[in-house]
């Protein structure tokens, strides 16, 4: 059995870091070059080193045990290439949403993208070196989440790290089904 979990969130959040630091087998990736044309249509506000961007997809794989793996896909961040996310999504058992501190309001499309979809989400505060560390409890209020919702602090280059956010996902969405299977038996 195959499950297939997305990572998405904003420009430069660190999707494709994530899917790197997990995944067993080299994952593709398809970065390109920031050009003097995309300044313009970019923000590289807080993200004033970053050189590349994705422009399709990011993928790994995780082999939990012979019967049972897991694909990622890491979503692109701009708004220009977010058509690409409702392919990415179809099958998709659950996602994280990436979100930095220092420019919260990149992932209110991922949260509103999900939500409008039913697609069962965990958001996972990438806790960048520099960025000032909220609370968990601060970053849902601000980010207006139900309770039910998991948010997590975590550190996308570090494997460890993101098989935690990736389990509670997993949690989540098995949590979600039974909710929903038992509000389906009862009607």
């Amino acid at each position: 059995m195959t499950l297939k979990l997305l990572v998405a969130g904003g420009f430069g959040v660190g999707k494709t870091t994530m899917v790197g630091s997990v995944s067993e087998v080299p994952p593709l990736h398809t970065e390109e070059a920031l050009t003097a044309a995309s300044a313009s249509v970019d923000d590289l506000t807080g993200v004033e080193k970053k050189t590349t961007t994705t422009v399709a997809l990011d993928f790994g794989r995780i082999t939990i045990n012979p019967e049972l793996i897991l694909y990622l896909f890491g979503t692109p961040g701009q708004d220009r290439f977010w058509f690409m996310w409702d392919e990415l999504a179809v099958g998709a058992l659950g996602a994280v949403i990436l979100a930095d501190t220092r420019r919260l309001e990149s992932c209110f499309p991922a949260v509103d993208f999900f939500e409008r979809r039913g697609v069962p989400f965990v958001v996972g505060v990438n806790c960048f070196d520099d960025a000032y560390r909220y609370g968990t409890e601060e970053v849902r209020d601000a980010l207006e989440l139900d309770r039910g919702i998991p948010v997590l602090l975590c550190d996308a280059r570090e494997k460890e790290s993101t098989k935690q956010v990736l389990i509670t996902l997993i949690e989540h969405v098995m949590g979600t089904k039974k909710t929903l299977t038992s509000a389906y038996r009862l009607s």
